[in-house]
């Protein structure tokens, strides 16, 4: 079952020793150093440079539609056949926005709120950037029915950092949403 391996920059080796990904993304701020697992191949990890934010900040990186349609670019590009790993610096608001749209961009029939419910079971700290999830739902017509479904789940516990969580993105496997 395709699944998608959520966690922290500090958290990469322990994450790709457990789940062996196929696929990286990286969507962090600043250049710090990431080590690509060996298992994927630098064609297979995507890095994006963005600040976790939800409003234009000077000096900042705001999330746009152009990351956000290469997130899903990515995502459909991925084959399936073993895990993506997403992270981001803390594994709680910039990857945790990103698995949500992923597994809803590859499963248009799967319902947000359920979806954002499942988010919620596998990680009590997720807290996926508004401004990601907002931009997603609008490029996937989901007619704010993301948005809603992710403020229903609220903020995730506070947290340094969350802890590594796995969520599925097989629509075979729809009774896990």
């Amino acid at each position: 079952m395709p699944y998608l391996a959520v966690c922290s920059l500090a958290r990469i080796a322990d994450t790709a020793r457990r789940h062996a990904p196929s696929h990286m993304l990286t969507v962090i701020s600043g250049d710090p150093p990431v080590s690509r697992p060996d298992s994927v191949a630098a064609v297979d990890h995507l890095r994006l440079n963005m600040n976790d934010i939800a409003v234009e900040a000077p000096g900042m990186i705001t999330p746009g539609e152009a990351h956000v349609r290469q997130i899903l670019d990515f995502a459909h590009r991925w084959e399936r056949t073993a895990p993506m790993l997403i992270h981001c610096f803390a594994g709680v608001s910039r990857s945790t926005a990103s698995a949500y749209m992923i597994a809803l961009a590859l499963n248009p029939d799967l319902d947000a709120m359920m979806a954002a419910r499942l988010l919620r079971l596998r990680s009590s700290t997720a807290t996926p950037n508004p401004k990601l999830v907002a931009i997603a739902d609008d490029v996937l017509g989901r007619g704010g029915a993301m948005v809603d479904a992710i403020r229903s789940i609220g903020r995730g516990a506070d947290c340094f950092e969350g802890a590594p969580f796995v969520f599925p993105v097989s629509d075979d496997h729809a009774g896990q949403f």
